[in-house]
């Protein structure tokens, strides 16, 4: 798989989605005010705040809840939000630095685990004050996180726990699910890994995290006793309670860094609230390691694609200080290029660029200033464009109506959904959600979910899409497809409407069969010419129909875009 940063994406669909992806942090007015160290004004702030970006989504009294997007994690907390507004007001610039203590605290990483899942962090975080506004913000931060970067506790699931009646060395291991059991929150009875999964609220809610390992993993102390059953719940043993000044963080995963910054931004919203972090020692067969690591990372930015981007004339020293705005330490390699200190907690700096957004945010995009062209010119199609218009032509004129969907697709709806094995596709960093982590590899999958937003429409539903999709060389190809939604849907209605569509644009082919497991067997062709494969069409297996939450019989086709304008071109 291929990873890149698509961030410019991410920014557009966000524009589309924020209702559902934007995460909402709410927070106390007074409690801000406390940790900040300063007095603001709630109207000061509410008028500089979401110049970070951000916006207030509601505020009532002194309970203000704001939306911040989804790239910046480190903002899900008001721990987090004032460390970034004690840079961005001026009041503490430049990056921010925790003390980590040693501790004599061990987490044995069996090697069961790896096939389960592989990677843990821990770290102690001692003499807490456990107020109410810190369990709120805490266990919002976990929620906020979790859907986030741990998409869903998939990739991260963090476990807090009282740190008092357990005994050190941990042990990390993955065990038969009836070998163990223990009380888990919300319970009073004992159960089993297995009965958890089946009758806790929690494990019946995230059992499907499970359902393709035989063995489960666990942590528990040098006495056995159970801490958490990842990425499920914790024991009752190690629930936290208004006491409590010393907490146990373990954050599990399959992915290490996404792991490490979940750990950094947790810890040090704790720091913020006064707590002292002390490290842990992660030993496995391979490496012994101390967590958690809150070193920073270092990033070369130059200074003239830093103007050459924001179209400005900043100088080293002007972006150094926009940079300390936002919370970085940066200082002079060259006259041309800044060595950036990037805090562990800022999962979001993939690429240069992500570094040329922050200069912008501390720089103020109100400031930024705009020109009216001085020359004014005219574009025109690019020569495929045409023959693209032609074909949009025969598709509308056979009964279909043109939709655009979200190139952004899932690894479920491509593959899973339509019950092909996974092949080489883009996979996206620092994804907005869920269902946006790859970029689609075919349009079908695509168009079933636009039928499916719209089943409570009457039938028939015909629609079609000429759009981009990724093939396996990772390149930009475009494709054709339709798809009829009725209830007497069928194959041969299927080919009637391809013959059609190849008759208009005056291209020879042949149809062969084909094998797909999306559609049902024998019910789906393909089509060739001299040109080679150019698409295929069929039945839908009701498999595929059920998965994509759809009721009827529904027909589909899809086609290399490109090889069909060649043929036209040809033809001309």
């Amino acid at each position: 798989m291929k990873a890149i940063n698509f961030f410019l994406q991410n920014q557009i669909y966000l524009l589309f989605i924020s209702q559902k992806y934007m995460p909402v942090v709410s927070f106390d007015y007074q409690d801000y005010i406390s940790l900040f160290g300063k007095t603001i004004s709630k109207d000061d702030l509410i008028k500089r705040l979401p110049m970070i970006g951000a916006d207030f989504d509601k505020i009532e009294d002194d309970e203000i809840s704001i939306e911040f997007f989804p790239n910046r994690p480190d903002l899900s907390s008001v721990e987090g939000i004032v460390r970034a507004s004690r840079a961005f007001f001026d009041i503490k610039p430049g990056l921010t630095k925790y003390q980590v203590e040693e501790s004599d605290i061990v987490m044995n990483v069996d090697s069961s685990v790896k096939k389960v899942r592989p990677f843990v962090r821990c770290a102690l975080v001692k003499n807490v004050e456990m107020t109410d506004e810190l369990i709120t913000s805490l266990m919002q931060l976990q929620e906020k996180l979790h859907f986030g970067i741990g998409r869903n506790r998939k990739k991260v699931a963090i476990g807090v726990h009282n740190a008092e009646p357990v005994q050190p060395p941990f042990t990390y291991k993955a065990v038969d699910p009836d070998s163990y059991q223990f009380v888990p929150l919300a319970k009073v009875e004992s159960m089993t890994l297995s009965e958890i999964l089946s009758s806790h609220e929690k494990g019946m809610a995230y059992a499907s995290l499970l359902e393709d390992v035989d063995l489960y993993p666990l942590i528990v102390d040098a006495n056995d006793n159970v801490l958490s059953f990842p990425p499920i719940i914790n024991g009752i043993l190690t629930e936290v309670t208004p006491f409590t000044t010393d907490l146990f963080i373990d954050v599990t995963g399959t992915d290490k860094k996404a792991i490490h910054h979940a750990l950094a931004i947790v810890v040090t919203a704790l720091a913020e609230r006064g707590g002292s972090v002390y490290s842990t020692k992660i030993v496995s067969e391979n490496e012994t390691i101390l967590s958690p690591d809150l070193s920073i990372m270092k990033r070369e930015l130059s200074v003239k694609r830093v103007n050459a981007i924001l179209g400005l004339n900043l100088s080293s020293d002007e972006i150094k200080m926009f940079l300390a705005k936002m919370g970085y330490d940066a200082e002079n390699k060259d006259e041309q290029t800044l060595m950036v200190s990037i805090p562990s907690w800022r999962a979001d700096i993939l690429h240069e660029i992500d570094l040329i957004e922050d200069v912008a945010v501390g720089y103020g995009f109100d400031n930024i200033s705009y020109e009216i062209p001085s020359s004014f010119s005219f574009g025109k199609p690019l020569p495929h464009k045409e023959s693209f218009q032609n074909l949009r032509t025969v598709l509308i004129g056979l009964g279909f109506n043109e939709v655009t969907t979200f190139t952004l697709s899932n690894e479920q709806d491509e593959f899973e959904k339509l019950g092909l094995e996974t092949r080489n596709h883009v996979q996206i960093q620092n994804p907005i959600g869920e269902d946006y982590t790859c970029l689609r590899v075919g349009l079908l999958p695509s168009l079933l979910q636009m039928l499916a937003d719209n089943k409570h429409h009457s039938l028939p539903q015909q629609v079609f899409e000429l759009g981009i999709v990724s093939d396996e060389q990772y390149k930009n190809q475009y494709h054709v497809g339709g798809m009829k939604s009725s209830a007497h849907a069928n194959f041969t209605e299927c080919k009637s409407i391809v013959e059609a569509i190849f008759r208009d644009i005056g291209i020879k082919y042949d149809i062969k069969e084909f094998d797909h497991p999306g559609f049902i067997n024998g019910r789906c062709a393909q089509v060739v010419n001299k040109s080679g494969f150019l698409g295929y069409f069929g039945e839908l297996h009701p498999r595929t129909i059920t998965n994509f939450s759809l009721e009827h019989p529904v027909i589909a086709f899809e086609f290399h875009a490109k090889k069909l304008i060649e043929g036209i071109d040809k033809r001309k």
